[in-house]
């Protein structure tokens, strides 16, 4: 509520049919609360229609500091009418800057708000908190990077390889260049420790412009599309039962995808506990599915079939095109490895639990890929592997008989845990990325009790199911791989560059340089090698997509232009989201 000058007015009283004065504070144009007693206070209008009349004498008493200690039991927004227990007092605050553009009322929150009733009360303001733990950290990165592709990937990854052996050799090779990427992100994450991962990192080392840029392409793109196909996937996986001998329906495949978002998304827009807590059911789900998958290609083994692994190289393909799309397809599976660094200013001591997080989870996932691989190649062909449009439900009906319903449960469970995982951190890029200016505010916003970023979640999903409806599966990997590694390669750079240029930061995890040399190489590669031996038109696109974003940078970000009628978007949702701006708090 506001009063004649404009400034928020805070109510000691929520009751709106005493008649008695009431106490109040606003804010002064000096940035102190001034108090005062009400000497009227009348409701006019009905139930609907109510409007405060109020007649103020103030007078300063205290500093903001001070009187904000008081604990919140009510937030009415967008106004930043907030009702206060005027009894209970909490100690420790701090004061949020205004919101930089919309104007909102609620810019000035204190820091102890209160729910009656939610998990997360009492908490200390509107900021992401650390409750992201070493098992938790492990479990998000082994839970998206098993996800769909090593059930969806593994015949693309034979088709550019042309061998079996060749292809297993990619497929280490890709555990081990994101076992070498990860620990280059591992020394920025713990020297930066914002959430965000590549975005934070341009930024430091770049400016805004490299990092507007990648969150112009990840927040419209990368994100949702990756969410896009592994929801997809988990369509053909839940469909593909239903449909024995024939192929599944699309429409039912994008439904149950749409479906699967809607879920994921409201988990993660209700509550970050529930959200890492069914991530950690979601990756032991997927680590028994891997185990099935192995122990039955081993037994296989023991029992004398290596007739298609005794095939070796023969037929391999050696092109420098080839190559570097048999790695796409791999790395796809990998894909995930770089997620914990999104969410770092949730990760409780980030400077030990990052790097650790990432020994212990990459290694993992390459041995159970590889294993896995090598089951598949035990129990099918080249040419069934190639033909089968589930690699892992034919797997199950070869091995396990009457039980091979397992599979596709098992697979179907695993692709929404990685969903889950895409969705947490995607909402924390956009949410980084709109914080520092680079997108709307309205998506830098978290809701006042829950403290989860609803709007940015919202906003990525909205995406992801726009990408479900022209979707494939195989042209979204291709396009996602290309624009990804584009990227990647920058943020190698930016370790590179931020040695030289900031060398006196603290780096708690440092890594050989030797290493980000290394896969910044490979990154150029990746990028450069399917454009010139196989130009494709999923690479001008990714191209002019990304230049584009100079025609919204310059504008709405350089010269900070702002739409007419943005601050009251902004209100409404706010209103309608129950959200508040933040503002990242440093350790």
């Amino acid at each position: 509520m506001k009063n004649e000058d404009g400034r928020c007015l805070f109510i000691e009283s929520c009751s709106t049919n005493s008649n008695h004065p009431k106490f109040a504070r606003t804010f002064g144009d000096d940035g102190l609360l001034h108090e005062g007693r009400l000497n009227a206070a009348k409701f006019i209008g009905g139930p609907e229609e109510e409007d405060l009349y109020l007649h103020l004498r103030q007078r300063e008493t205290e500093s903001l500091e001070e009187t904000l200690k008081k604990k919140i039991y009510r937030v009415m927004p967008p106004t930043g009418t907030i009702f206060y227990n005027d009894v209970s007092e909490v100690g420790g605050t701090k004061r949020f800057p205004t919101s930089h553009s919309t104007g909102s009322a609620l810019s000035e929150l204190p820091l102890k708000m209160a729910e009656d009733s939610h998990e997360d009360s009492p908490v200390e303001g509107i900021a992401l908190k650390r409750r992201v733990g070493l098992v938790s950290g492990v479990a998000l990165i082994v839970g998206t990077m098993i996800g769909s592709g090593i059930f969806v990937s593994p015949k693309g990854v034979l088709l550019r390889s042309g061998s079996v052996g060749l292809s297993l050799i990619v497929w280490a090779g890709c555990g081990i260049l994101s076992l070498l990427g990860a620990l280059c992100y591992a020394e920025l994450g713990t020297m930066i420790t914002k959430s965000g991962a590549e975005y934070s990192y341009m930024m430091d080392a770049f400016g805004p412009l490299p990092a507007f840029l990648f969150s112009w392409v990840s927040v419209l793109v990368l994100k949702p599309s990756m969410m896009a196909i592994i929801c997809l996937s988990l369509g053909e996986y839940v469909i593909e039962p239903l449909y024995i001998g024939c192929r599944p329906n699309i429409v039912s495949i994008k439904l149950v995808a749409t479906l699967s978002i809607g879920i994921i998304t409201y988990i993660n827009c209700m509550s970050v506990k529930m959200a890492t807590r069914i991530q950690n059911f979601f990756t032991a789900a997927k680590l028994l599915a891997i185990a099935i998958i192995v122990v039955g290609g081993s037994f296989k083994l023991m029992q004398g079939h290596t007739e298609h692994l005794a095939t070796g190289f023969h037929g391999s393909h050696a092109s420098f095109s080839d190559i570097a799309t048999a790695f796409y397809s791999g790395l796809w599976a990998y894909d995930g490895w770089n997620n914990l660094n999104y969410v770092t200013e949730e990760l409780k001591n980030p400077y030990v639990n990052l790097p650790l997080a990432i020994a212990i989870g990459i290694p993992l996932v390459t041995i159970c890929y590889v294993c896995v691989n090598i089951s598949y190649i035990t129990v099918m062909s080249s040419a069934e592997l190639l033909a089968s449009e589930a690699v892992a439900v034919t797997w199950g009906h070869r091995v396990l008989g009457v039980l091979s319903f397992v599979m596709p449960i098992s697979v179907a469970l695993s692709t929404f845990g990685a969903g889950n995982g895409s969705c947490f951190t995607g909402g924390r890029l956009c949410y980084v990325a709109a914080r520092e200016g680079h997108l709307v505010d309205i998506l830098s916003y978290l809701h006042i009790r829950r403290l989860t970023p609803s709007p940015a979640l919202i906003f990525n999903a909205i995406l992801a199911i726009c990408m479900i409806i022209p979707g494939d599966i195989g042209s979204l990997i291709d396009f996602f791989s290309f624009t990804a590694w584009l990227f990647y390669g920058a943020t190698f750079l930016a370790l590179i560059v931020m040695r030289h240029t900031k060398p006196d930061l603290r780096r708690p995890y440092k890594v050989p340089i030797a290493i980000a040399y290394v896969v910044l190489i490979i990154s150029v590669y990746l990028v450069v090698a399917p454009i010139a031996q196989d130009p494709q038109i999923e690479y001008l696109y990714a191209s002019l997509f990304v230049m584009s974003g100079l025609i919204v940078y310059i504008p709405f970000v350089h010269y900070n232009l702002s739409l007419n009628g943005m601050g009251k978007v902004t209100v409404f949702f706010q209103l309608l989201l129950e959200v508040a701006p933040t503002k990242y708090v440093p350790d």
